[in-house]
């Protein structure tokens, strides 16, 4: 039907998200890459066309090209319609994808560090015992610089390794899961501070915007609220109309150097 569609009409985008989409159900994931990047040309701004697009290039593990369609997408989904579920379901999608491609690089990095600190480690012990074969014995003092390098070694590799490691402050999720660090074996607890959460769904802030009163929510929530319970801020409990929310910048940008230090707050 929309392949028909397209022959009478070929400057429509729609038909081709339209299309995309039945090929995206059917998981022929390079036509959607194809008619997704076609609707682009002809309409720069149409959200499922960079939506799906960057769907397709992250079914080919392309993740820095499939995260810039779907950063794209979010951009324009905010603009034209803030409340509508494909910003939610867009953003779902990025925050997997990104956690993914943090993860990867991440697992890259540590056997890294893990290698780098054998070799290290092998080169100290190689060097104590030098001085012990030289001097015929191994003296007290001789051990214990070497006990002393050993720790300023594994502290200098804990501090490398800190980017890939969950943060210790604002406790406030209390998900586990395994994270490499130079201790595999090693269970940590994922945290993040509380100001960049929102205080009605206690999640990682996606889109803040902040009331008159000086709080600051999740736009889907706080509209939410507005629409179905009543005009009034949650907290304070002032009366509060949607266009009294004002976006906060200094906390999305908090939250956007947040997330680029710990990868790891993108898994929800």
């Amino acid at each position: 039907m929309y392949t028909e569609a397209i022959t009478l009409c070929p400057y429509v985008p729609e038909y081709y998200t339209n299309r995309a989409l039945c090929f995206r159900k059917r998981n022929v994931w390079k036509r959607v890459e194809e008619d997704c990047t076609r609707a682009i040309e002809l309409d720069h701004k149409s959200v499922k066309a960079h939506y799906m697009l960057g769907l397709a290039l992250l079914e080919r593990e392309e993740y820095a090209g499939g995260i810039q369609k779907l950063e794209k997408a979010l951009d324009f989904g905010r603009v034209g319609d803030p409340e509508g579920y494909m910003v939610e379901e867009i953003w779902q999608r990025l925050a997997k994808a990104k956690y993914t491609q943090w993860e990867e690089e991440s697992n890259k990095r540590v056997w890294r560090l893990q290698e780098l600190k054998k070799t290290c480690e092998k080169a100290l012990k190689q060097h104590h015992f030098l001085e012990a074969s030289q001097t015929g014995s191994i003296s007290e003092e001789a051990a214990d610089a070497h006990a002393e390098r050993m720790k300023q070694l594994d502290q200098v590799f804990e501090i490398a390794a800190e980017s890939d490691t969950p943060t210790e402050i604002g406790f406030k999720w209390g998900l586990r899961i395994k994270q490499p660090t130079t201790n595999p074996s090693n269970w940590l607890v994922l945290q993040v501070p509380d100001y960049l959460c929102c205080k009605i769904t206690l999640d990682i802030f996606r889109d803040p915007v902040i009331s008159p009163s000086g709080v600051t929510y999740e736009r889907a929530m706080i509209v939410d609220h507005l629409n179905k319970v009543g005009k009034f801020d949650p907290f304070t409990r002032e009366p509060l109309e949607l266009d009294q929310l004002v976006p906060n910048l200094a906390i999305k940008e908090a939250l956007q150097a947040f997330l680029n230090e710990h990868g790891w707050a993108y898994r929800t």
